[in-house]
């Protein structure tokens, strides 16, 4: 039962955020060979001057060792 939640900077439109569900659906699906009904995604805006303190340090630095795509900002 794979759950996937998606950070990003508010301002996409529903359909932009559509597009990344179905992507990360089909890839879920590719990677674990589970069906489609076992996946869900969320997707979750957050305001540019929220992103350090509530993804970059308790997502990010908090959390490296459950990082494999590691972004390739730092921020201070």
């Amino acid at each position: 039962m794979p759950h996937v939640i998606v950070k990003l900077y508010s301002g996409r439109s529903d359909e932009q955020k559509q597009r990344i569900t179905d992507e990360i659906t089909k890839a879920v699906m590719t990677a674990t060979g589970c069906s489609e009904g076992s996946v869900s995604v969320g997707v979750e805006d957050v305001e540019p001057s929220a992103w350090i303190a509530t993804v970059y340090e308790p997502d990010i630095v908090a959390k490296t060792d459950t990082i494999f795509k590691k972004p390739g900002y730092t921020l201070a």
